[in-house]
């Protein structure tokens, strides 16, 4: 895959799902995406694949089935310091926290307490605790409703959680 600074089109094509699909503003989509990210582009098809910063981090994968785009770490921190709380957040007790960032695999629905009612299942969250601190970012599997109401399942399946992000090298 080649790796490029992106185009003026493609970045504000990459805003424009990122807006639509978290519903946010075009400044935090800026933010988010600034002017030089780098964009990895299949050789076979032409088309994006994963979003870097010129710093080599990376923001977000282009999903190919759905273009919809899957969020690092990185891009919730960014997102989480300009949208006010409970937008886009799912949140769990504090007492289960650590045992989330030791096993960073899913969030399961007996151990949230609020939810953002505007997300839908298969929408990106953003996991917190009850102190609004950023733990994780995932896919959601249940919806508002369903985590709220079940005691069992999975609500969220995690892809990169705080502590472990620091450990991952970004291969570009």
């Amino acid at each position: 895959m080649g790796l490029r600074k992106a185009t003026k089109e493609e970045l504000s094509f990459l805003r424009a799902i990122l807006m639509h699909q978290l519903d946010l503003d075009p400044f935090i989509a800026e933010k988010v995406l600034p002017e030089e990210v780098l964009v990895k582009v299949s050789p076979r098809t032409g088309k994006i694949r994963e979003i870097f910063l010129p710093s080599g981090v990376k923001v977000a994968s282009l999903r190919a089935s759905s273009f919809t785009l899957n969020l690092t770490l990185y891009a919730a921190k960014v997102i989480k310091s300009y949208v006010k709380p409970m937008k886009l957040r799912v949140c769990v007790v504090n007492e289960i926290s650590q045992d989330i960032l030791a096993n960073p695999t899913n969030v399961f629905a007996k151990h949230v307490i609020d939810v953002d009612n505007e997300l839908r299942a298969g929408d990106e969250a953003l996991v917190v605790n009850e102190s609004d601190e950023l733990l994780c970012v995932g896919r959601m599997l249940l919806s508002p409703y369903e985590i709220m109401f079940f005691t069992r399942g999975i609500a969220v399946r995690i892809r990169e959680c705080v502590r472990y992000a620091s450990s991952r090298s970004s291969n570009i």
